[in-house]
């Protein structure tokens, strides 16, 4: 699945140094590579403890975890809505993503000069938003004045197109984003059709100092206060903390500066599993003795199309999907006993793939 999250910010919030520890995480673990695409899309893996526990049990010749796409776009100025600093260039590049890792400074540090000359998270935030509002705005317009020739024709999807659009004009005239607006299935087609940037999901990350990693500080207060209307979740990561994690070179060293922290793991894992969780993304495995593979699929995929996403081939031929939940499987030890306990599926076509099943598909080309 070619998904991207774009990593957006004003300068100087901590956007880059993010971004180069996600490129390193292949520092905390032998199991997560990193490879760079371009010199600012990195290809990284997705942290997930199953597989080492699907390996424990099935001991296979490799194993092969699930990845995605993570985006570094340039820093964003007032005024790039206009074409100022990069603006042309960060907002054809976000336009390119699925899904908004927005990183706002909740830090203070006279060494790093703030844009503004001060810190304050919600007006940042306010910053960001109003510039890409504005481009959506530009863009709306212009689809209006297009479907506006349509309807002359008497085209009644064009009918149901521009009232939507025009509902979106005015919310985007109102200073809020399009994902704030209330959509059914079928009006969420259509805008992404429409390819707005504000209609993409979003998670704010807080770049926190030290101090504040584990419980947040006055400024990471103050943006959950400004975005508690959205349809956002907001996440607190110390950037700086990171950086010196992938600066350790044994597992062992980070075990210990994560344990004087009161860390569980390095914040980029959380945060590489949380922007899985926004481009609304599952893992379904494969096991067998030549591979333990996770693969990606979108929510609410069915068994054929999960197949295809091994090989198209396997979703033209679909006869049926063998099926163990992950939970099963490493309870009982082995696949044998998840029959022997009645719990082996068999499912068809309109089988709807869960978070965490160990599959195998017979199909016929």
């Amino acid at each position: 699945m070619a998904l991207k999250c774009g990593i957006v910010g004003l300068p100087n919030v901590g956007k880059s140094t993010l971004f180069n520890c996600l490129s390193n995480a292949k520092a905390q673990s032998a199991n997560f590579p990193f490879c760079t695409i371009e010199p600012n899309v990195g290809t990284i893996t997705v942290p997930d403890p199953r597989l080492e526990k699907l390996e424990s049990l099935v001991n296979p010749e490799k194993v092969i975890p699930t990845t995605m796409e993570i985006v570094d776009i340039a820093g964003l100025v007032k005024g790039a809505s206009k074409g100022e600093g990069l603006g042309n260039q960060f907002l054809a590049n976000i336009r390119e993503t699925d899904a908004i890792i927005h990183v706002v400074r909740c830090f203070n540090d006279d060494n790093i000069v703030h844009v503004d000359g001060s810190v304050n998270p919600v007006r940042d935030k306010e910053v960001i938003d109003l510039e890409l509002q504005l481009k959506d705005l530009e863009t709306i317009e212009k689809k209006i004045t297009s479907l506006a020739r349509v309807i002359k024709s008497g085209d009644k999807d064009a009918v149901k197109e521009n009232d939507l659009a025009v509902r979106i004009k005015a919310l985007l005239e109102t200073g809020k984003s399009v994902r704030a607006l209330e959509m059914d299935e079928n009006e969420r087609e259509i805008v992404k059709s429409f390819q707005l940037i504000t209609s993409k999901p979003v998670l704010y990350l807080c770049n926190v100092e030290e101090s504040s990693v584990l419980t947040g500080n006055q400024y990471v207060d103050q943006l959950k206060e400004a975005v508690k209307d959205e349809q956002a979740e907001v996440m607190v990561i110390g950037a700086k903390i990171e950086a010196d994690i992938t600066e350790l070179e044994t597992y062992d060293e980070r075990k210990m500066f994560l344990d004087e922290l009161g860390l569980e793991e390095p914040g980029v894992n959380r945060l590489i599993r949380k922007a899985y969780e926004l481009l609304n993304l599952q893992t379904y495995f494969t096991a067998g003795v030549k591979e333990v593979r996770a693969w990606t699929i979108k929510k609410g995929m069915t068994a054929p199309q999960a197949a295809g996403v091994i090989h198209t081939d396997f979703e033209k031929g679909f006869i049926r999907a063998e099926v163990m939940k992950y939970d099963d499987f490493t309870t009982l030890g082995s696949e044998s006993a998840v029959k022997d306990a009645g719990k082996f599926k068999v499912e068809g076509k309109e089988y709807v793939v869960s978070d965490g099943d160990i599959m195998h598909f017979r199909f016929n080309v």
